[in-house]
């Protein structure tokens, strides 16, 4: 049932050269640049997983120092272990602002980089803060069986988040054009049209973007004010906005709630595992080391969350070219992605599994080629 899709069984896609879409300077440019982003991501991660298993190796002596109680200690621990996770990542975002600043990606300076969507990030903080308190709870009462009763309490939390997440962006509303082509768009998806709204990034990047979110009465669309900059057509910006409407139509986020579901239980079940020699999760002592536990988790997760994510973009392309009925400026849309946005056409499959939630931009517009053919 999650994996269906409407995209047509047996769609063959036609095989391009990379060298025969893209000239070889601007391809050369987008592998070199993605390149180092690459290596940054991994020497982040594996940062990460260092400071935090030192953290769960010797956090416990904080534990013994506090008098804020049990739960309250526990919440101290967790703050002090989000903040290490924020401190051991500030090399690796100034290095990528310096990349992307060199080439001509971003115009942010370091400051503002490191404290971008300050508010986005305090949500986050919350979220994990409330789940600390709610896990604590739960396993001073039923001290062996509390991932049991936690698992739908977290599914819980994502839903709110999932559900407040268009109010976490500062945006405004877009003009009167987009709105009516919102509108047309999401008639011929059969949904009601969500509110559409436009992000002011110029501050911090050049690169394109939107995407959509919540779900309900919340439901939008956002598109990146560098997408209606001049330098894409009115055809492609379309075709991106017929791609958001494409995940509302398809209740991807619905649906992206639904996977976490799935995997909330085995989740808290192996949480709760790793940290009985700490005594559980009823002790602060034990937080430190499900931090550690839940950081491995996300990253031993992300194949399978990007495959999950790359079945739904395609998708929202296949819904795209069917409300627009314009492959040459889907085709045009994505080739920009390459050429202005310096996105690897065709990255290493090591690279796709663990950090593209997007098909290649080179399947992407095989994806487009091969709508034309079946289309004709």
């Amino acid at each position: 049932m999650l994996w269906q899709t409407r995209v047509p069984d047996g769609l063959r896609l036609p095989e391009l050269d990379n060298a025969r879409v893209f000239e070889g300077a601007a391809l050369e440019r987008a592998e070199t640049y993605e390149r180092f982003l690459r290596l940054d991501f991994i020497a982040s991660q594996l940062v990460l997983i260092v400071v935090l298993a030192l953290y769960a190796w010797r956090g416990a002596g904080f534990a013994r120092e506090s008098a804020a109680g049990r739960i309250g200690t526990g919440m101290l621990l967790g703050m002090i272990g989000l903040a290490l996770v924020w401190l051991s990542q500030v090399p690796f975002r100034l290095a990528e602002t310096w990349w992307d600043r060199r080439y001509d990606q971003s115009d942010a300076g370091y400051v503002t980089t490191l404290f971008e969507n300050w508010f986005a990030l305090g949500a986050e903080f919350l979220f994990i803060s409330l789940a600390l308190v709610i896990v604590m709870a739960l396993a001073g009462r039923f001290p062996r069986r509390w991932w049991i009763a936690a698992a739908p309490v977290f599914i819980g939390l994502a839903t709110l988040f999932a559900f407040v997440t268009p109010y976490l962006f500062p945006t405004e509303p877009a003009n009167a054009a987009l709105q009516a082509d919102a509108r047309r768009f999401a008639s011929a998806q059969e949904i009601e049209p969500p509110r559409l709204s436009v992000q002011d990034v110029s501050d911090f990047t050049d690169a394109p973007n939107a995407f959509a979110a919540g779900f309900g009465p919340t439901r939008r669309v956002v598109l990146w004010s560098t997408l209606l900059d001049g330098r894409f057509s009115e055809g492609e910006v379309e075709t991106v906005l017929a791609h958001e409407l494409g995940h509302h139509s398809g209740n991807h986020i619905l649906e992206s709630l639904a996977w976490y579901a799935l995997f909330a239980l085995p989740g808290t079940w192996l949480i709760a595992l790793a940290t009985r020699r700490r005594g559980g999760m009823r002790h602060p002592a034990a937080v430190p080391v499900s931090l550690l536990v839940l950081v491995v988790l996300q990253l031993g997760s992300l194949p399978l969350q990007n495959a999950i994510s790359r079945h739904m973009e395609e998708e929202a392309d296949w819904v795209a070219l069917e409300t627009t009925r314009d492959a040459d400026q889907a085709r045009g849309l994505f080739e920009k992605f390459t050429t202005l946005a310096l996105a690897d056409p065709d990255p290493p499959a090591w690279s796709t599994a663990l950090l593209d939630g997007h098909p290649s931009i080179l399947e992407r517009i095989e994806f487009a080629e091969a709508w034309r053919t079946r289309s004709r």
